[in-house]
């Protein structure tokens, strides 16, 4: 789910964990039904402050949560990494965790964990008693094997509720030395009695722990155990595995490496909510000390983007802003007005192009996300039609705040997670964000308005001002979910790294 970030003064390569999540006896919160808990991951960076890795899913009406979403993370031997796990009941749609109710935390070292391989504890509230009875537990594993198991899984005849027709989901469980640990859970497909779930992979540390021979647990007849004394009661439904196919997963590391190159592409909102730039109170303050919130995304951002681009040039993009000469609107004009060659020499020439284009425009409006975005989409769109894993496109957006066409920007992301392209927002200001959130939402795949579904979550939004002015920890949450992102993506239509030969 993210990826720790390096710790100050580590010099060896780090080994990769992952971490399993689950709690038990929680508090309830809910006067009328049981809490709905998530798990939020903080590491505590070179600064000794606390910052957010990830999150879990939400898991609805459970006091004993086994969450499906994994933290995976750096661990290096010779350093003290801390962590801490915050659990919360989650009341509301908003991205602030301050409005939910703390169920209790658990701090510690990666070290621990890891030294304990499983590790149970109470969970504490802020003031240091135990929150009721709730307890956490973390399991983890070190990352080696990168095979992959690829289902497609149907069921067919399951039982109906009392007055309505079922929501279901599949989970599959994997034998530990402690019990059964939950490796994957499906999504939910509401009211239907014959489901077919989305192709979906595990990993096979997660599935089996890297051996084939272990048991998994999967229901095949659905059994309730309510309905065994009924007389001529077989099932509960039929589950069917119409697919289950193990190969070699290459990883991120894989395909950097092997010669692909990520394209960053870079947008810039200069609508009319920004401010005036010349005021100190806008986001595009023309300061005379070179900072504005802009430019410290820029800055922190792509200083890592640009080294895995060979080439080093970004094409920059602004929307939002009457443009010189014709004064008209424009949502994909390039910050050097040159369109044949809309490319900057580095983060420094992203800057300078930013700097000097500001004071030539009009900020205005409407804020348009969906031309930018079909825009990369066409390059990307390219690249795959070459049949290999060369090529991956990174569409960076900078914005202050509500978006004004959320239709053909979620048509646009539909369109776009089918192609080796991801998009990241940045949201600067203190403005709404549950647009930008809804986008990234963990708990199911985007639907266009038509109802079609994104092939995968290609979104990661991440609201600038979380991170008080430390762009490590903005980076490494900006820039946490694209190593996955690119990996499962070739990986799913089978490509491989360009320097591996066809076999």
């Amino acid at each position: 789910m993210a990826s720790g970030g390096v710790p100050t003064g580590t010099s060896n390569w780090p080994s990769r964990v992952e971490l399993t999540i689950s709690c038990e006896n929680l508090m309830d919160m809910d006067v009328f039904s049981k809490s709905d808990p998530l798990c939020a991951l903080y590491i505590n960076s070179s600064d000794s402050r606390w910052h957010e890795l990830g999150r879990t899913e939400m898991i609805l009406n459970c006091l004993n949560p086994k969450f499906a979403k994994k933290f995976v993370i750096d661990y290096y031997f010779e350093t003290v990494q801390r962590v801490k796990f915050c659990v919360y009941d989650i009341d509301n749609d908003t991205y602030d965790l301050g409005d939910d109710d703390f169920l209790g935390e658990l701090e510690c070292t990666l070290g621990q964990i890891v030294s304990n391989k499983q590790m149970t504890r109470p969970l504490m509230l802020k003031d240091g008693r135990l929150a009721g009875r709730g307890t956490i537990t973390i399991s983890a594993e070190e990352i080696s094997d990168t095979r992959v198991a690829n289902f497609e899984v149907s069921a067919r005849r399951l039982d109906k509720k009392f007055l309505w027709w079922s929501d279901p989901f599949l989970e599959f469980y994997k034998r530990t030395d402690t019990g059964w640990q939950l490796a994957h859970r499906t999504e939910v497909i509401h009211d239907n009695l014959n489901p077919t779930w989305r192709p979906f992979r595990i990993s096979l540390r997660s599935l089996c722990g890297g051996n084939v021979e272990t048991t998994i647990k999967v229901e095949f007849d659905c059994i309730n155990p309510k309905k065994l004394k009924k007389k001529d009661y077989k099932n509960s439904g039929v589950i069917y595995i119409k697919r289950c196919q193990v190969e070699k997963e290459y990883t991120f590391l894989d395909y950097i490496m092997g010669g692909c190159q990520l394209h960053f592409t870079i947008a810039i909102d200069f609508t009319g909510s920004n401010g005036d730039p010349n005021s100190p109170n806008s986001l595009h303050y023309i300061n005379p000390e070179g900072y504005n919130e802009y430019l410290s995304a820029i800055w922190a951002v792509g200083n890592v983007i640009q080294d895995y681009d060979s080439h080093k040039k970004f094409p920059v993009f602004g929307f939002g802003a009457q443009i010189p000469p014709a004064w008209q609107v424009s949502h994909e004009f390039p910050v050097n007005f040159n369109p044949s060659n809309p490319f900057c020499d580095g983060i420094e020439g992203v800057v300078r192009a930013y700097q000097q284009c500001l004071p030539q425009l009009k900020l205005w409006g409407p804020t348009n996300f969906s031309p930018i975005i079909n825009h990369v989409a066409h390059f990307a769109r390219q690249g795959l039609y070459q049949n290999k894993a060369a090529q991956y496109f990174v569409l960076l957006i900078i914005t202050d705040g509500v978006i004004t066409d959320m239709d053909l920007t979620r048509a646009a992301i539909v369109e776009a997670s089918r192609l080796p392209m991801s998009i990241i927002i940045v949201g600067v200001g203190g403005a709404d964000f549950r647009e930008m959130e809804f986008l990234d939402s963990d708990d199911k795949l985007l639907l266009s308005p038509s109802g079609e579904a994104a092939a995968r979550d290609i979104v990661q939004f991440v609201p600038f001002r979380s991170f008080s002015g430390n762009s490590v920890a903005l980076t490494h949450s900006v820039l946490a979910e694209l190593p996955e992102q690119v990996s499962s993506f070739f990986n799913s239509y089978k490509l491989k790294p360009p320097n591996v030969n066809s076999e």
